[in-house]
């Protein structure tokens, strides 16, 4: 349920309000307003008695939330979540890109590909250190000699660094090197990876697993929600249907569904929705008509010899043609992109351009 207080609230109601939740063994997610302070009480309130909140001092009415998933819900927080990301504003007017290589596999892989994506109008630059893959066999990542290249990259064009995380152990040595934590499809509910990135406070993509429900991604994020970090983004990737024809079928339903039922951003993955680079432009133009605040798109500079996940990614002229036609559907739904932050080269990407 919400606690709103009057506009005149004091700080001691308020605190005396937190208080008798907490009392309940409940927890109390406080959003301060321009006009006033709504409580969120989380947890299992079912033999609360509302009135024992309605009568304290400065309690203005007490609401349920009707959703199991409490500080996702708009119903909380009406207004749309947004936050800076070196530069780049998630969740605002502007339509983020993001972009980059399935897997780090060389420093010139990497740093040819951000450089280009980056002059093409990409806000930031994603890669793999360490891959969770369906094959034991199959190319795993470099780890931590990825995560210095994508450093390396993100000194070199400016770009903000997105990359995925597998366990809570690897949360001290990928907060040091990425701007943004991944949480991968495999590992949407993956409880104790949620509760861990909740608690490290860094920005988190969470990716949709390919057989959940909408309401199973919400509930997910809640879980990083509970800990105090507001910094999530939701990633629609595809699910597995019956379908053969692409990797995953994309349910281009969720991104207007998303944004009518939670304040949180809404990234769209024509990537792996598809499986076929042929299909990626198209997915992208639908997913910015349908309302999602960015893309997340693979792009290689060699996608015949890439090490993972070549038959989706584009070719960086590619990924540009594919940046012009969203600037343009963009403009026609009366939404732009994001302006890209002016940094200088570093003497490194000036050598890798």
């Amino acid at each position: 349920m919400m606690i709103i207080m009057h506009t005149d609230a004091t700080k001691e109601q308020v605190a005396a309000a937190v208080a008798r939740i907490e009392d309940n063994g409940l927890s109390a997610h406080l959003i301060h307003g321009e006009e006033r302070t709504v409580i969120g009480v989380v947890g299992d309130g079912r033999m609360i008695i509302r009135d024992q909140f309605l009568h304290l001092p400065g309690v203005d009415r007490v609401m349920p939330i009707s959703h199991p998933y409490k500080l996702a819900s708009r119903e909380f927080i009406p207004e749309y979540s947004k936050f800076p990301l070196d530069g780049v504003r998630v969740g605002d007017n502007g339509i983020v890109l993001i972009a980059g290589p399935c897997s780090v596999e060389s420093r010139s892989q990497l740093l040819e590909t951000a450089y280009a994506v980056r002059e093409a109008g990409a806000h930031a630059l994603r890669g793999g250190a360490f891959k969770p893959r369906t094959s034991p066999y199959s190319f795993q990542g470099l780890g931590e000699a990825g995560l210095e290249m994508l450093a390396e990259a993100r000194e070199a064009t400016g770009m903000p660094v997105v990359t995925e995380i597998m366990s809570p152990e690897q949360i001290p040595l990928l907060t040091r090197y990425a701007d943004v934590l991944q949480i991968g499809a495999r590992n949407m509910q993956n409880y104790s990876l949620l509760n861990a990135v909740g608690k490290s406070q860094h920005p988190v993509l969470l990716k949709r697993s390919m057989m959940a429900s909408i309401e199973e991604l919400l509930m997910a994020a809640e879980y990083i929600l509970s800990h105090g970090n507001r910094r999530v983004m939701l990633c629609e990737r595809g699910i597995r249907s019956f379908e053969t024809a692409t990797r995953n079928t994309t349910d281009i339903n969720a991104v207007p569904v998303l944004k009518s039922l939670t304040h949180l951003p809404v990234i769209l993955d024509p990537s792996h929705s598809t499986g076929h680079w042929e299909y990626v432009a198209a997915i992208a133009r639908a997913g910015i008509a349908a309302g999602a605040d960015g893309l997340i798109v693979e792009v290689h500079n060699n996608p015949t010899e890439a090490k993972s996940d070549g038959a989706q990614s584009l070719k960086p002229e590619r990924f540009a043609e594919m940046v012009s036609q969203v600037r343009a559907v963009s403009e026609a739904v009366g939404r732009s992109l994001a302006p890209v932050p002016v940094s200088e080269p570093s003497v490194v990407g000036a050598i890798a351009k």
